[in-house]
């Protein structure tokens, strides 16, 4: 009779637990089901509808993109990096074939590919305001992936007074990835930090070719009178340091509202570069190591899972 007892209680209980797994309404494994009514079913709740998975940025993202096209300034045309005053687009941190960099582009594409896969549309001098006109001639080459490196020119004024102001710089970055998304909706974006001038100032100073070259006019905002260590020189600097932090404030915001969009987090900005990454000729501009340091930055950003 134990036996029996026990086996009937078994049977009730997987019962329970079928009916309350069938049930609109919640009620517990192991409790008796609620009686029928005499007039049919008691109606429950209404199901709720199962939420749509919304897709992670980083779920959309391809660690490997067949396609490279950068937009930008000076930096990406790898001016000064092989001869004084002349762009060297060969040894472009973005879509350079020297092997000696390791472009991005050569990384991603391998070199059999880089020179019809990969287009530089970069312009030395280029400021943000000109970065909506560059986002709709990449658009237009259909890339998987858009490298921007543009700010540095906004914030290089030879006064602080004429540098970008913050919202205008944000109005031409978004407006720049909406061209993009109207002619290229799928590619994704690498944006890169703008370089921290401080750094520059406080490595250049203390060398006496970095000197000379500041002379002839290079960043006045910050490079001007280098030597001068007096308050209102320190204010000035700040000052234009301030403006490259709040510009890449506005790069990551609108970059973070864009799915396929990645921000590099400051890493070029927080980079500690020295003499040996900074053209010869201007102390400025990213020599070929300088150049190289710059993709290996940017290749560890896009292919992170």
């Amino acid at each position: 009779m134990r036996g029996r007892r026990r086996f009937r209680t078994a049977v009730a209980a997987a019962t329970a637990a079928l009916l309350c797994a069938g049930a609109l309404s919640g009620c517990t494994a192991g409790e008796p089901a609620a009686k029928a009514s005499p007039t049919g079913p008691t109606p429950g709740p209404a199901a709720k509808p199962t939420p749509e998975a919304t897709p992670s940025p980083d779920s959309l993202w391809d660690v490997s993109p067949s396609s490279v096209a950068a937009v930008g300034d000076s930096v990406t045309r790898a001016f000064d990096a092989c001869a004084v005053l002349a762009d060297c687009p060969e040894v472009s941190w973005a879509t350079g074939t020297d092997t000696a960099v390791n472009s991005l582009a050569l990384r991603l594409l391998g070199p059999e590919k880089v020179a019809t896969r990969s287009w530089n549309l970069a312009r030395t001098g280029a400021r943000m305001v000109e970065l909506p006109e560059q986002m709709a001639g990449a658009a237009a080459e259909r890339p998987e992936l858009v490298t921007v490196m543009m700010g540095a020119n906004d914030a290089c004024r030879p006064t602080p007074a004429l540098m970008t102001p913050v919202e205008d710089f944000r109005t031409s970055f978004e407006t720049a990835l909406a061209r993009l998304r109207k002619g290229a909706p799928e590619a994704q974006v690498y944006v890169a930090s703008v370089p921290d001038l401080m750094r520059l100032w406080s490595t250049g100073r203390v060398s006496p070719a970095g000197l000379r070259a500041w002379r002839l006019g290079i960043c006045g905002a910050m490079l001007a009178d280098a030597e001068d260590l007096s308050a209102a020189a320190e204010r000035r600097r700040a000052e234009v340091r301030g403006r490259v932090v709040a510009y890449n404030r506005v790069l990551s915001e609108v970059c973070a509202k864009d799915e396929r969009c990645r921000y590099d987090d400051g890493a070029v900005f927080g980079f500690r570069f020295d003499g040996g990454q900074l053209s010869p000729w201007d102390w400025f501009h990213p020599s070929r190591d300088g150049q190289a340091r710059l993709a290996e930055l940017a290749y560890r950003r896009i292919t992170k899972e």
